[in-house]
Formats: structure tokens, C-alpha cells, sequence
């Protein structure tokens, strides 16, 4: 029960990540965000994961722009100076400060659009975003604790006799292989990265299995991939499609040379015998 309860999680996180990129376009409500779409913390935060390479679009709390006296978006990334865009009505003037990726901007002018938008989202832009907005009647705001999620490549191949290796490279965050069926598998190796990816690899022996063919299953975030390969039972493999064909292209000569041999062999024995 355990096991199928975080599957089940798993599949709705990976459920909620695609719906949120597909509608990236457009701010949604943010009670229906928070309900269907991210997780609400107990401060009013917002943990929201994104893809990288989409559009990402940032929303202030719903305040009727009549109201307004200013709106502020706070953009602490790691590594950065803490980056500020404000709008103040009573003027129409904008000011940026330390803002200095032109990825991140409102999505339209501030007068008439106040959200925020990350067209496209790249790995540096793991941060924290608040919009403020200043009424007479106090200040409101809405943060995001932004996750870029990185899809990884996924390769499997034969290293050896029954043994297959399955990687799951540059991933954010790091992906989970298994195995079907299960093998005798080294401890799985992490090699991770300066810009936060993880490179996951697996390598699993089935030496006294009956298994002709095994899959590797990763799972991750951004969605799950599984590859399977055919176990090779008799010579080890070199891992080199060049190497594998010369050896061929050698046992063929070999053949071909003792079939040339046995047939000279046998017709000069026939002409000493007519002889």
C-alpha cells in the first residue's frame, strides 16, 4: 500500500507539472492555482515547479488596479543581487534595480497587466519571487518558491555479459532507476553537476537468471521512461559497433580461408588419385 500510495503521488506531481506548463500562458486564479496546480505554505508561499524551456508566468494577488498605489516584484536568485521592478500609479513610472536578465519582465505594461512573466525558463532561475502591492488599506502579497525541473536523458546499454548499465543524465532533480526484473545490481552512483542536474546511474548483473530481456524504469519528475535490452548470453560485448563488426568480418574471413583450404585440399588429393 505504501508503494502504490507514493506511485500515485508521483503520477499526480508529474499530472500537476504538465498542466501547469500547458497553461503557462495565462495566470490563473490564485485560489485555483493554489488548489490545483502548487503547493499553498502555511506563510502564503507558493512552491512551484517548472519546466525548463517553457513560460513561465507569475501572478499578484487579485486587487482591483483602482486600489493600487504601487506594485513591487521582489526576484532573489542564488548567486545574484536581489532584483527589484516597481510600479507606482500616481505617476505611471517604472523602476527597475540590479534587474539585469531581460527573461524576466512584467507581461505587460504594469497599468495594465501587473503579473510577471520568465519567457524561456532556464536553469539559473531556481529562485524566490514576490509581487507586493500597496493599497490604502495595507499591503498584500504572493510569493513563489520557482523549482526548474530539468528532463533527463535516459541511455541503457550492455557493458558486459548479462550486465547492463541504465544512466539517467543531467536531471533536476535527480531521477530513480529500477529494474524488471530485478538483478543484482551495484549500489546506484550520483554525479552531480555546478548548475544543480544530476547524472543517476544503475548497473545491475543477471548471471543466474532465466531473464532473455530486462527494463530499465526511471522515474522522475517531468515524467517516466522506461528502455529495455536483450540480454546477450554467450560473448562478452565490446560496447563498440566498429570493434563488434570487425570481429564479424574476422570470423567470416576465417570461415571462408578453411573452407578455401579444405576445397583445395580435397581437389588436389583427386588429381594424384586419377593420377
Amino acid at each position: 500500500m505504501h508503494t502504490l500510495g507514493k506511485m500515485s503521488a508521483s503520477r499526480l506531481l508529474i499530472s500537476i507539472i504538465i498542466m501547469v506548463s500547458a497553461s503557462s500562458s495565462s495566470c490563473m486564479d490564485g485560489k485555483q492555482m493554489t488548489q490545483n496546480y502548487s503547493k499553498m505554505s502555511a506563510e502564503g508561499n507558493i512552491s512551484q515547479p517548472v519546466l525548463m524551456d517553457t513560460n513561465a508566468m507569475l501572478c499578484c494577488p487579485p486587487i482591483e488596479f483602482r486600489n493600487l498605489i504601487v506594485i513591487v516584484w521582489e526576484i532573489i536568485i542564488r548567486g545574484q543581487p536581489s532584483c527589484t521592478k516597481a510600479y507606482r500609479k500616481e505617476t505611471n513610472e517604472t523602476k527597475e534595480t540590479n534587474c539585469t536578465d531581460k527573461r524576466i519582465t512584467w507581461v505587460s505594461t504594469p497599468d495594465q497587466n501587473s503579473d510577471l512573466q520568465i519567457h524561456p525558463v532556464a536553469i539559473t532561475h531556481d529562485g524566490y519571487y514576490r509581487c507586493i502591492m500597496a493599497t490604502p488599506d495595507g499591503n498584500f502579497h504572493r510569493g513563489y518558491h520557482l523549482q526548474v525541473l530539468v528532463t533527463p536523458e535516459v541511455t541503457l546499454f550492455q557493458s558486459r555479459n548479462r550486465t547492463a548499465v541504465c544512466k539517467a543524465v543531467a536531471g533536476k532533480p535527480a531521477a530513480q532507476i529500477s529494474w524488471i526484473p530485478a538483478g543484482d545490481c551495484a549500489p546506484t552512483e550520483h554525479e552531480y553537476w555546478g548548475n544543480g542536474t544530476v547524472t543517476v546511474e544503475s548497473m545491475c548483473h543477471w548471471g543466474d537468471h532465466n531473464a532473455s530481456t530486462v527494463t530499465c524504469h526511471v522515474s522522475h519528475l517531468t515524467g517516466n521512461k522506461s528502455l529495455y535490452i536483450k540480454l546477450n548470453s554467450g560473448l562478452r560485448t565490446s560496447g563498440s559497433p566498429a570493434l563488434d563488426l570487425l570481429i564479424i568480418l574476422y570470423v567470416k574471413l576465417s570461415l571462408f580461408v578453411v573452407i578455401l583450404v579444405t576445397t583445395g585440399f580435397v581437389f588436389f588429393q583427386r588429381i594424384n588419385y586419377v593420377r
